[in-house]
């Protein structure tokens, strides 16, 4: 039996271990389950035996006391900024002054960083362990942040392997990876808190609580690039690119991209590589750092009041600016949702002359605060659509102005509703819009739709642009010399095309109901629809009571039916079809459905059925008066369940439906039709 304390000593081995090769040589050496599983073990045990929990625990990073507050700590060395350069011709001329400065024997080789968009902060380890972390603060000064440091996995308690100075302080940037900042911004959206700005914004917001226990809940990582004081004993080696490789085997993650280039065109060349890669980086970088990498050559060169003469940043352009915001409109998209645009102030945003940006929508706008007349931030990242970020409070005039969504559409003046569920508000002119024309038009012709063979997208495209065809009820409007007008079509092509809008014209109410493209009337529901109200009237005319009793139809669906039918503009289309002798036979309900146990009760079908097919099982469901749905609700009077049935019958049972095997359904099915 392994005593107690020599089982933690090795979770604890193992835990950092794990930690080395997921921080530092970015090559996970085992899953996020498995290090769960064995930190569980290890808090177990310190949980039993609490007299062997030492501070550079794993169990130890998480949480603590609150603070009341942030202590002062002075650099032992300052933690100086960095000279920048915007241009190559402003990186050619510190390539020349390092060069007229430099011996000749000492070689033009730079180590060369991503410069990452965080919190530099100072970590002091004494003994090989962690016991003071400091912000960068004005480079004299900063704030101890040493608990909520702690928390942070990257950065280990206790540095690994042997032969570290007796005081070694590390520099480096705290930072939160992008798709980790989009998770708390949604969190901190569904709490109804501000979300941050940008990753170097939560990382700073993340490291400066008070609470401990908030930033161990912040997914922060760390890129160490630096070091401040070092034991006067400690032989440092010949160049900063061999420091930083000791400092990786000392458990402390560097960035992988770092890499060392020689003279002008090695600098440029890196720069340009890195701009290329910069949308895809899983984390935000500003520029790249370069740093002269022999140490004889950086103290030679030495530092001016503000900053070291052997280093420099060569900024990228700015991908967030402020400007003014000017106004917002709106633009309608083919699905007929509306997006609020920002009018702004041109603004060079990422070397991209920026005048228009998004907002996203309503709810957006209202969290964010946005007003006209802000002055806003602005993002721009790789290829990604302009946004406005944040207003900038401070900036703010007194005369700025709310902005309300219209309530009828821009386009085509028909109403703008806001769907139920969701923070979209679309123009219900589905059938009239302009913005939403082409997609209403392919809808319309497509197969399970109204089925006119040889009206693909591209001939709609051709008939928009010619203004021959608007509204779905033009296409009954066209004949072949027009469309002999059209490029590439012949007179055998224009006839088919016109043969096939005419057999069109005989089609069922299910299609008709579909074609018309209302939202969320899918093939399904619009069968349905016709089959409990029989005429397209009465569809028409139905209150919302009437649509809910349908099987397959809920509020969202109910009111989407009720808008749509509500709108002038569709009505008119729908009148021109049936003009254009757009028809259909009338519904009527079989005889033999007429004292059916499934006459007017609303089944579902789930599962594999061995003695038909599903569609079998559907038609003869329908023929005995049933309405076929295929969601399951509080309303559902029967599901029929074959082999392997999943989620469907677990819900059913759930809900109390009624559950027919196969055999029983078809011995149901066959006393109904004997009967």
């Amino acid at each position: 039996m392994i005593p107690i304390a020599e089982q933690v000593a090795q979770l604890r081995e193992q835990l950092e271990s794990h930690n080395y090769a997921y921080y530092v040589l970015d090559e996970p050496s085992i899953s996020d389950a498995q290090y769960d599983a064995l930190y569980r073990q290890l808090i177990a045990l310190e949980t039993e035996h609490p007299e062997l929990i030492t501070t550079e625990s794993p169990t130890q990073r998480v949480g603590g006391k609150v603070k009341s507050g942030f202590q002062e700590v002075r650099h032992t060395v300052p933690m100086l900024s960095l000279d920048n350069a915007f241009s190559d011709e402003e990186l050619a001329e510190f390539n020349q002054r390092v060069a007229a400065r430099l011996s000749k024997q000492i070689p033009l080789v730079y180590a060369a960083e991503p410069k990452m968009d965080g919190l530099a902060v100072n970590l002091r380890y004494q003994q090989g362990r962690l016991v003071q972390a400091a912000t960068r603060g004005d480079g004299e000064l900063g704030e101890d942040v040493t608990h909520n440091v702690r928390t942070i996995r990257a950065i280990p308690l206790k540095l690994c392997g042997s032969g570290w100075p007796d005081v070694l302080e590390v520099r480096g940037e705290v930072f939160m990876h992008k798709a980790a900042l989009d998770k708390i911004n949604q969190a901190q959206l569904e709490r109804g808190d501000r979300p941050f700005a940008n990753p170097r914004n939560a990382a700073a917001g993340s490291l400066r609580q008070l609470d401990p226990t908030i930033t161990a809940q912040r997914p922060l990582s760390f890129f160490c690039y630096g070091w401040g004081q070092v034991s006067d004993d400690f032989k440092l080696p010949a160049c900063y690119s061999e420091m930083l490789d000791l400092l990786k085997t000392w458990g402390l993650p560097i960035n992988p991209l770092a890499s060392l280039v020689e003279d002008q065109a090695g600098l440029v060349n890196y720069y340009q590589d890195l701009f290329a890669l910069r949308a895809t980086l899983p984390y935000e970088i500003d520029g790249i750092v370069y740093k002269l990498d022999r140490l004889e050559g950086q103290q030679a060169l030495g530092f001016t009041s503000k900053f070291p003469r052997w280093a420099i940043a060569r900024k990228f352009p700015a991908q967030e600016v402020w400007t003014k915001l000017l106004a917002i409109d709106v633009q309608v998209g083919r699905t007929g949702a509306l997006t609020p645009v920002a009018r702004l102030e041109p603004v060079l945003v990422g070397g991209v002359m920026v005048s228009n940006a998004t907002l996203h929508n309503m709810d957006e706008i209202k969290r964010r605060d946005v007003r006209i007349g802000d002055t806003v931030i602005v993002r721009r990242a790789g290829d990604v659509i302009p946004e406005v970020v944040a207003p900038v409070l401070s900036q703010r005039p007194e005369n700025t102005a709310l902005f309300e969504m219209p309530v009828a559409c821009p386009e085509c003046g028909s109403d703008v509703v806001k769907e139920l569920d969701k923070a979209v508000y679309c123009c219900t002119g589905g059938l009239f819009c302009p913005a939403q024309r082409k997609r209403a038009l392919a809808h319309f012709v497509s197969r399970k739709a109204m089925d006119i063979q040889g009206l693909g997208e591209k001939l709609i495209d051709q008939l928009v642009s010619a203004g021959l065809v608007a509204h779905p009820d033009d296409f009954y409007k066209l004949n072949s010399d027009e469309l002999l007008q059209l490029e590439r079509m012949a007179s055998k092509s224009a006839q088919k095309v016109i043969d096939a809008i005419d057999a069109s014209k005989s089609t069922t109410l299910p299609r008709f109901i579909y074609a018309l493209g209302i939202p969320e009337v899918g093939e399904v529901t619009a069968k349905n629809l016709a089959q409990h109200f029989k005429t397209l009237d009465a569809l028409m005319q139905a209150s919302l009571k009437q649509l809910l009793s349908v099987a397959d139809v809920g509020e969202i669906v109910a009111h989407h039916l009720i808008q749509f039918f509500a709108q002038a503009h569709n009505l008119e289309v729908i009148e021109g079809l049936l003009s254009a002798g757009v028809s259909w036979p009338l519904i009527e309900t079989p005889i033999s459905s007429l004292d059916s146990v499934f006459s007017g009760k609303t089944c579902v079908l789930t599962g594999s059925l061995q003695q038909m097919t599903r569609e079998q099982a559907k038609a003869e469901l329908e023929n005995l008066g049933a309405k076929v749905s295929s969601a399951i609700s509080a309303k559902t009077d029967y599901l029929i369940a074959g082999e392997k049935a999943g989620s469907k019958l677990a819900k059913a049972e759930v809900l109390g439906v009624n559950v027919l095997t196969e055999a029983e359904f078809i011995e149901l099915l066959g006393e109904q039709l004997d009967g």
